[in-house]
């Protein structure tokens, strides 16, 4: 698995994660996501395969509501913030584009890095992983951060401390070209030692924005039967979306 392609964060920099993003930021949004699972499925759901599943943020508020869980990334470094914060979960190294496993899940959960997808070759590639391990009659939710409808260009800052080491950062969301399918964020992190010396980083990470239609042709030509739903939460403005994809089937 080559990881020459992935931004800087989820790689030299994976262990600074959590100082980045910590757990406890993703509680209000994990609950929303299980609502909308709990709601698609006629009975309740009792396992869940995340894709591109990162340091487990999520994970670590959904997990207690299956009793399987099984989270799949293709940066080692992520996976293994994930294992000390998820260790009651399974971890399988794998591209969320090509990763096969040999089990069917209720439901299959896909957040943001889902934004790597920067081609149609790339989402159709990610929507047919999820499909094919997604039992009859289950549910597939995806959660970008945009569609092409409703990107804004944005900055952002943050950051936590830690044992001995802390972490600062400013986030910088624009679309260089509108006419195609990317746009670009920029990250610069301050990352403060123990010993008190500190760097800066710059980390560019290139991510996929497609239209809202693309989204519902690429699902629907998978097999799904999708629908937008709306993503509220109470750090966001209003017009966020969410795709939830049934399985057909008993």
């Amino acid at each position: 698995m080559d990881q020459h392609d992935q931004p800087t964060l989820y790689t030299e920099l994976a262990s600074w994660w959590p100082l980045m993003s910590a757990p406890a930021d993703y509680a209000e949004e994990a609950a929303t996501y299980l609502g909308f699972l709990n709601e698609a499925i006629a009975r309740s759901p009792r396992t869940l395969l995340e894709l591109g599943s990162g340091g487990g943020n999520n994970a670590s508020h959904m997990k207690g509501s299956f009793e399987r869980v099984v989270l799949a990334d293709r940066s080692p470094g992520m996976l293994e913030v994930s294992r000390r914060l998820n260790p009651e979960c399974e971890h399988v190294a794998g591209d969320m584009r090509t990763v096969r496993l040999a089990a069917l899940f209720d439901c299959v959960f896909v957040h943001d890095a889902v934004m790597y997808m920067a081609t149609e070759e790339d989402l159709r590639a990610a929507v047919a992983t999820a499909f094919v391990h997604c039992r009859p009659g289950g549910t597939a939710l995806f959660a970008p951060d945009f569609v092409k409808e409703n990107f804004r260009s944005a900055t952002d800052h943050g950051g936590h401390d830690g044992t001995g080491r802390s972490l600062r950062y400013l986030e910088w969301c624009w679309d260089p070209d509108p006419s195609d399918c990317t746009y670009t964020v920029d990250y610069a992190y301050i990352l403060r030692e123990p010993d008190g010396e500190a760097r800066v980083v710059h980390d560019r990470h290139v991510e996929g924005l497609f239209p809202r239609g693309t989204w519902l042709r690429i699902l629907s030509a998978a097999g799904f039967e999708p629908r937008v739903v709306p993503f509220e939460h109470s750090e966001l403005e209003s017009g966020y979306e969410l795709f939830v994809a049934h399985k057909p089937g008993v």
